[in-house]
């Protein structure tokens, strides 16, 4: 298939917003000096070849310096940078994940963006709340985006399934019970009764999670207690989000959460076998579809709030730039930093090429990225209705350890809505008080 990717020749000069001091990527190191930069980063093919063009760039513009690019698999990655950032001993730049910089930052590992390079003021005007909150502690910023994590407002549809049940394509739902009719249609069972495709699967766990969250706010509630360190997560709008995620499968039949979770037929390599026909994802995937499966034919498209009239929810964040203290170069991070994450054109570049949304509102209003990544536009009208997620304490252990195992139990069967809601609360708020 056709790939979308629309590549774009780099160029070197910072956007104008961001020009408050920041130093060329065309200057060379000062006296010749042959350094030697580290960045680390997770293995994700798309996000990888992006970044890599980058450094080739940056390289051939800075001949003097040279980029180690190491990158890990995810949970290698993750127990490296939880390892080494404490220890100080960690690459000069780090594209992190979202959630994690202000844990880091807090403990003093790495460094704040420097005003001449650009200032918190400055950023907000130049990225969105969500994936800038993420970068931002208690008032100061650490870091770039490199693109919005959204886990919500979108699914993959599959239009081979879509035809084959005589299901409308592409789809329009105007409400959340317009999408659960059509993948009622599109469920498939074996003659043994068994699942073989799940007309809605949407029982991933970042899925679970981020709906759990984004079901309390578009009932109008919070999900903070009053502290703002505490959770309300037995509020009746967590009950009944719950209840509803529950419904769809024990009711509705679109999925069988048995089979259908994030340990088996995860929900993109599921879609991508053609194993479900609404495969609820964030668009992050589509960089690694198009090169995993070129075959694959599919489209992204917009969902309707689930519990609410208004799209309302939050974000990790996002994938960022950040700098480790413990650098010896602070001064050329920074300026490899800036050249990757606050010069539009390398921007759009990598949101391009790693088919993954803009932190940078004039990247995600820009022609050029709608023209590479179509399909983004079923979440682009939505994300200044996006938030970040605040201060979750441990939001790994809170997403994944509370969150989505309890939802996943209840949606098999094994717990009531409130007594799923009680067993999060609980767990949620003996996470917070362990940790002060």
């Amino acid at each position: 298939m056709k790939k979308l990717f629309f590549v774009l020749v780099m160029a070197s000069l910072l956007i104008a917003a961001c020009s408050g001091g920041s130093t060329s990527a065309t200057q060379a190191p000062a006296g010749g000096e042959k350094i030697e930069i580290r960045v680390w980063g997770h293995q994700a093919p798309a996000f990888n070849e992006a970044n890599q063009k980058m450094f080739d760039d940056f390289m051939a513009a800075n001949p003097n310096v040279t980029i180690k690019y190491e990158t890990f698999p995810w949970d290698v990655f993750i127990q490296t940078i939880q390892t080494s950032l404490p220890a100080g001993n960690t690459a000069d730049v780090i594209l992190i994940p979202g959630g994690y910089t202000c844990r880091y930052a807090s403990g003093g590992q790495l460094l704040e963006v420097p005003a001449d390079v650009m200032t918190l003021d400055a950023a907000k005007g130049i990225f969105y709340d969500a994936p800038l909150g993420g970068q931002t502690c208690d008032g100061k910023m650490y870091g770039f985006p490199a693109e919005y994590n959204i886990e919500y407002g979108g699914a993959y549809v599959n239009p081979a399934l879509f035809e084959a049940a005589g299901v409308a394509y592409p789809p329009t739902w105007e409400n959340w019970d317009a999408v659960v009719a059509d993948a009622k249609k599109m469920t498939t069972l074996g003659s043994d009764g068994v699942m073989t495709v799940a007309g809605l699967h949407y029982t991933n766990s970042d899925q679970l999670f981020t709906y759990f969250l984004a079901g309390i706010l578009e009932q109008g509630s919070e999900y903070f207690a009053e502290d703002g360190r505490h959770f309300n997560f037995n509020s009746p709008e967590a009950i009944a989000t719950i209840q509803k995620l529950m419904d769809m499968a024990q009711k509705d039949g679109v999925v069988d959460p048995i089979i259908f979770n994030a340990e088996s037929e995860w929900v993109g390599d599921s879609f991508a076998q053609g194993h479900n026909a609404i495969g609820v994802l964030g668009s992050w995937y589509a960089g690694d579809a198009k090169i995993g499966y070129p075959d694959l034919t599919f489209d992204y498209v917009s969902l309707p709030p689930m519990m609410g009239s208004e799209h309302k929810f939050v974000s990790v964040g996002g994938w960022g730039y950040v700098v480790g203290k413990s650098t010896q170069h602070p001064d050329l991070a920074w300026k490899l930093v800036s050249f990757l994450g606050a010069d539009q054109a390398n921007v759009l570049f990598f949101n391009s090429k790693s088919a993954t949304i803009p932190a940078m509102k004039s990247v995600a209003t820009d022609a050029k990225y709608v023209e590479a990544v179509p399909f983004a536009a079923a979440v682009l009208p939505i994300l200044d209705a996006g938030g970040y997620q605040g201060n979750l304490t441990d939001p790994d252990q809170l997403a994944y350890e509370i969150v989505y195992p309890t939802i996943l139990d209840a949606i098999q069967g094994n717990l009531t809505a409130e007594e799923a809601a009680n067993s999060i609360n609980e767990a949620a708020n003996a996470m917070v008080d362990a940790a002060q």
